[in-house]
């Protein structure tokens, strides 16, 4: 698939690419165990309106954080002063925790947050060197349990809480893309998380074996309130499912909302890539911002 397509064409996750054998590999070695530098290859060139945050009055950079089987890399940013920060789970996207994510780590460290991200692909491959996107789709993302994620994630919340800076009582968490699917499903595994808020994640379509739910199955018993940002001209997530899981949402109690943003396509917050579109993304941010603000994070 070419980098370009992603968004913008519909993607079939139940008939993947052939995933290539990685051989002399157990399941507890871990393929990344630092994080990437720059932009992961498969984003494509890096567009003009990528954004840099600075680190200025920040504690920022990569962390490991101990897991069940071994460490997982992770980027982290807090405010330099004080402590007993609010925390922000940021979840990736399927590029892994590549700058672009870094650097939201560091925008809502800027706010007062202690910001942290994971890779949560940190077993099953680099996607930072991959250039194909339906490679990366099918050899790594596809590989990836949602238990494991959820796990991690977990211990993630655990490390930020021995760090004496954060206050895991006041936890949001916010994902892009593969992220923003997780975001659904992570708040409704954790009843520690006060709020979340999902950047066109993916609703339905993506079960599997180590994938048994998809987020729209956890709608309509969902307790944690979670905002939608979600793209109109989105072939990846299109319309009617966006409705049908603003239906599921419903028939809960969780208080969740759905917006739904015209003429933009999925990753319109993505500064770094063609498909960005700086209005809805400021618009997003403030919803968000005050999203979580409304609910206690």
């Amino acid at each position: 698939m070419h980098v370009m397509d992603y968004g913008l064409k519909a993607i079939d996750f139940q008939n993947p690419q052939p995933a290539t054998t990685r051989r002399g590999l157990s399941r507890r070695e871990f393929m990344v165990t630092t994080l990437a530098t720059g932009f992961a290859v498969a984003s494509g060139a890096v567009e003009a309106a990528a954004i840099t945050t600075d680190s200025k009055g920040l504690i920022a950079g990569e962390v490991s954080i101990p897991v069940a089987d071994g460490k997982v890399p992770a980027y982290r940013a807090l405010p330099a002063k004080g402590s007993n920060f609010p925390v922000i789970l940021v979840i990736q996207e399927i590029f892994g925790v590549h700058e672009h994510i870094k650097d939201m780590c560091r925008r809502y460290a800027k706010q007062g947050y202690y910001a942290i991200a994971p890779e949560l692909f940190a077993r099953q491959g680099d996607v930072s060197t991959m250039a194909d996107i339906g490679k990366i789709l099918s050899d790594v993302v596809a590989k990836v349990p949602d238990a494991q994620v959820f796990s991690d994630l977990d211990a993630t919340v655990a490390f930020a809480k021995a760090s004496g800076k954060a206050n895991t009582a006041r936890l949001g968490v916010v994902g892009y893309c593969y992220g923003g699917r997780i975001v659904w499903l992570y708040a409704d595994h954790n009843p520690a998380v006060k709020a979340g808020v999902a950047y066109y994640g993916l609703l339905a379509g993506m079960k599997s074996e180590l994938k048994p739910r998809d987020a729209i199955d956890v709608g309509a018993t969902l307790k944690t309130p979670v905002l939608g940002l979600y793209a109109s001209k989105d072939a990846y997530i299109p319309n009617d499912v966006v409705e049908n899981m603003r239906g599921a949402l419903a028939k809960g109690s969780s208080g969740s909302e759905i917006v739904l943003f015209p003429n933009v396509d999925h990753g319109f917050n993505a500064d770094y890539r063609p498909t960005y579109d700086k209005g809805a993304a400021e618009y997003a941010q403030g919803l968000a911002n005050d999203w979580f603000r409304k609910h206690g994070v």
